[in-house]
């Protein structure tokens, strides 16, 4: 890290070095200053895109879009903020729903700070107080999703569901009083409301879905107690079946 650092300082150093000696030398000899001129417009086509990411780095800091140890997506890339460099974002990466979802998938991504500049950044890290002061939250919503055969009971199925939630939902409330004495984030007023559970018509199943809170890096964990829970409640039940027909 100390060497990256290094490497960081350098660069910048040189950079500015260059910015400023194209700067002075026509007060020195004016006689230069087409050269110079021309110069300065070959060296900022060759390097915009080190331009751009070295404003990127001032951007980020001073904007406060997102911090070391945020997670985080910047277009398709999603990770974990680990370093915030000069010219790079360096993201420890997080797959999707559809590989690895919520996990670290141990490869490390470095993104351009001008992609910053250039793509969204949903920062899943971050939520607005009550005071519209943009603080650290570390929880997210997420949905559980329960295929049922046609023939269930998908009103029992569904208040099922709606109490193993409703459990996890007050103990978040909980940690959560406790953790923001500040104010609370905006998703306190979502749970305040309790869970939030619909239902889904398919051709072969009927999908009761659940949404919940959860924090960020307990998301797998989290959905995988509620699952267990919801299959320990029904086991033996002739109401309900899971599956499709």
């Amino acid at each position: 890290m100390l060497r990256s650092k290094l490497r960081y300082m350098l660069a910048s150093s040189l950079i500015i070095a260059l910015i400023t000696l194209i700067i002075i030398i026509p007060f020195f000899n004016p006689a230069l200053s087409i050269y110079v001129s021309v110069l300065a417009i070959g060296m900022s086509l060759a390097l915009q895109k080190y331009l751009a990411s070295f404003a990127g780095f001032f951007v980020i800091k001073s904007s406060n879009i997102f911090d070391v140890g945020d997670r985080i997506r910047i277009g398709s890339t999603k990770g974990d903020v680990k370093h915030i460099g000069l010219f790079h974002v360096i993201l420890d990466e997080v797959g999707e729903d559809e590989k690895m979802g919520g996990e670290l998938t141990g490869r490390i991504v470095h993104v351009p700070n001008l992609v910053v500049l250039d793509q969204p950044v949903l920062n899943f890290s971050k939520d607005y107080s009550i005071k519209e002061e943009l603080i650290s939250c570390g929880y997210i919503f997420d949905e559980i999703r329960i295929p049922l055969k046609p023939t269930s009971d998908v009103k029992k199925a569904a208040s099922i569901l709606e109490d193993l939630l409703r459990a996890e939902n007050n103990a978040i409330m909980k940690d959560a009083r406790a953790a923001f004495t500040d104010g609370l984030p905006n998703f306190i007023h979502d749970l305040e409301n309790g869970p939030r559970i619909t239902v889904h018509i398919e051709e072969k199943a009927v999908w009761i879905k659940g949404r919940f809170v959860t924090p960020i890096v307990e998301r797998n964990v989290f959905k995988t107690r509620i699952t267990m829970a919801f299959l320990e409640r029904i086991k033996g039940d002739p109401d309900i079946a899971i599956g499709e027909k």
